[in-house]
């Protein structure tokens, strides 16, 4: 980490406005929306050598010149624009809000996964249910939710979810596959993409997917269209649940992006059902984002909030966890970690796990 978390650096001054920023967030949090969907952040951009006034933007995106004011004002006390001779330009913050699309994605999946949610925090930590679910309706987590509505009505959740492992799954393949595999096991394969990708990438390997049978049909329909639909098995099962067991008998057990779905004491039920059905030589595969092991601030601050989506939407009970916590899980199970592989992709970690 190149980041502190050990100090507190800041003047009484600095730290009154920091305060001012958290107090007013959700405000500035859609103001920077309201710009970004309206085109005024865009319309400043492509004018970033001289400047544009606000009647300029005003007339180029048929926004009131009040309504305009109002927003670039903000956007000013944000430090998305700054002003020059009345004239206003991106700063490198707006730019990144405009253009960037992990903000974009960021952005899209608060406003749609997660604003209204939050209001239930409180009652989310109290409770360790995730009271915030409410909101979308009478379901008992967030997977529940996904595997009984549309994809299409959930596009920012899978947006979200896919955009940090599509960057990570190709240099994983590499990593996966420099051993002979026959057969994987994907747990937790959701739409089926690391699936999709394993047998692409070998025309011998045999893949099952574990999951909630929802999500396994459009796992099913995805590999199905692109071909290799006969090396593709689908084993419905709840990880909770004591009476589930897994198949036996694979080279590989692959979990990406998965255990942090669970409480550390689910993660140890879960590795031992693994456990319990592994040869000697089987390889245990476990994809994540530790908060501990990223490079910038940003994506330690990014993990962190998105536990709280966990605590308040997707199960109450789960988070992104701090490498160490996921190392005594994989101890208390009776494993071990064999490498660690870091800085994949936007940040992911891979940990090789074996019998202890």
């Amino acid at each position: 980490m190149n980041y502190n978390y050990s100090e507190d650096t800041l003047t009484a001054i600095e730290a009154k406005f920091e305060a001012q920023k958290i107090a007013f967030g959700p405000i500035l949090f859609h103001a920077a929306k309201s710009m970004r969907d309206l085109g005024i952040l865009d319309c400043i951009r492509k004018r970033a050598k001289d400047g544009i006034t606000l009647d300029e933007i005003s007339a180029a995106t048929k926004i009131s010149t009040y309504g305009v004011k109002v927003l670039v004002e903000i956007g000013l006390s944000g430090r998305l624009i700054i002003v020059k001779d009345d004239k206003y330009f991106l700063t490198k913050t707006g730019m990144f809000m405009d253009t960037d699309e992990m903000t974009r994605v960021n952005m899209n999946f608060t406003q749609d996964v997660c604003y209204k949610e939050m209001e239930y925090l409180t009652e989310s930590i109290q409770t360790g249910k995730p009271a915030g679910l409410k909101v979308s309706g009478d379901w008992e987590s967030v997977y529940q939710m996904l595997q009984n509505t549309p994809e299409s009505d959930n596009s920012s959740w899978f947006e979200f979810d896919h955009y940090y492992s599509d960057h990570a799954f190709p240099l994983l393949l590499k990593t996966v596959f420099a051993d002979d595999i026959q057969s994987l096991m994907d747990i937790g394969a959701n739409t089926g993409k690391w699936s999709k990708l394993c047998l692409e990438h070998s025309d011998q390997v045999k893949v099952t997917a574990v999951d909630l049978p929802g999500q396994l049909e459009r796992a099913r329909a995805n590999i199905e269209a692109a071909g290799n639909g006969d090396r593709f098995t689908t084993y419905p099962a709840d990880l909770l649940s004591p009476e589930t067991t897994l198949p036996s008998d694979v080279d590989v057990v692959w979990m990406s992006q998965f255990l942090d779905c669970f409480s550390e004491d689910e993660i140890v039920s879960i590795l031992e059902k693994i456990k319990a059905n592994m040869r000697d030589d089987t390889v245990i595969y476990i994809n994540e984002t530790f908060w501990d092991k990223q490079e910038y601030e940003a994506a330690a601050f990014s993990l962190h909030a998105t536990s709280l989506y966990f605590t308040c939407i997707a199960n109450g009970n789960s988070k992104m966890y701090h490498s160490a916590d996921m190392i005594k899980c994989i101890d208390k199970a009776g494993l071990k970690v064999t490498n660690e592989i870091n800085d994949i992709g936007l940040g992911h970690t891979l940990l090789k796990c074996e019998l202890a």
